[in-house]
């Protein structure tokens, strides 16, 4: 399918590794040009071997007047910003019993203010052109609360939110805000979310992953490629009518009726 995304440009956050980097390199194989953000230099060099026509840009996403910074960049370099994918961030996972106020906030700060301090600035510029898309990975704990995800869980319910309202809110002016959230994808940060779960079960980490895949109907994990030819599909204009939306991808783990 000719998906009409060659020669856009396309800023991805988290862009280095896990899922952001599978969708830099969905757009880029679609002709796109890229720019992707990561707080680590080291993890840009990284992604960038296999992105060498990459624009990799460092930047704390937790600092707003950063990420605007960040955005200028790009904007200098690439030109104006066809599409913003956010994947920057995750919230640490914790048992409920060791939770604190700062714990909480730390969540927001590192999912929802991380997607923020980029949608604040970019949804603007978007609208003064009259054109844009704004792809936000959340992840199904917004809807689904798990124990040992609840201040994560939190952040990416108020993602889901954000993403309804400015959807709404920007549709009259030729900016579309969607939402993809997947359930167990096969990353470093899902292996690491794993480690809690097994701490919090008394079990191992194997069997946290062998019972967490066997609730899975699909009977397997997302792969980042899966997630990122959604996001693709949905940044595109074959999706020009989808907004204000938050697509599940969890195998069909919560059959819910939205």
């Amino acid at each position: 399918m000719e998906l009409g995304l060659a020669g856009k440009i396309v800023l991805v956050t988290g862009g280095s590794k896990g899922i952001g980097l599978a969708c830099a390199a969905a757009f880029a194989a679609e002709g796109a040009r890229i720019a992707i953000c990561s707080r680590s230099p080291e993890n840009l060099d990284r992604a960038r071997a296999t992105l060498p026509d990459a624009v990799g840009l460092a930047a704390d996403l937790t600092d707003a007047s950063a990420a605007a910074a960040m955005i200028d960049r790009v904007e200098d370099q690439l030109g104006p910003v066809d599409v913003l994918v956010n994947s920057a961030g995750a919230a640490r996972r914790s048992p409920p019993d060791e939770l604190t106020p700062e714990f909480w906030r730390a969540a927001m700060d590192a999912k929802y203010f991380s997607y923020i301090n980029a949608i604040d600035p970019m949804v603007k510029r978007m609208a003064r052109r009259g054109r844009g898309v704004i792809a936000n990975i959340i992840g199904v704990g917004g809807k689904v609360a798990s124990p040992v995800h609840l201040a994560g869980g939190a952040a990416n319910a108020a993602l889901m939110l954000a993403t309804a309202g400015l959807g709404t809110a920007y549709a009259a002016r030729g900016v579309r805000v969607v939402g993809v959230s997947p359930g167990l994808t096969d990353t470093d940060r899902v292996a690491e979310g794993m480690k809690s779960d097994a701490r919090l079960a008394g079990i191992s980490v194997e069997e946290a992953r062998t019972r967490g895949v066997g609730r899975i109907p699909i009977g397997r994990m997302a792969s980042p490629e899966e997630v990122a030819n959604a996001v693709v599909f949905l940044a595109s204009e074959k999706a020009s009518y989808i907004t204000g939306v938050t697509v599940a991808m969890d195998g069909a783990q919560h059959p819910v009726v939205l």
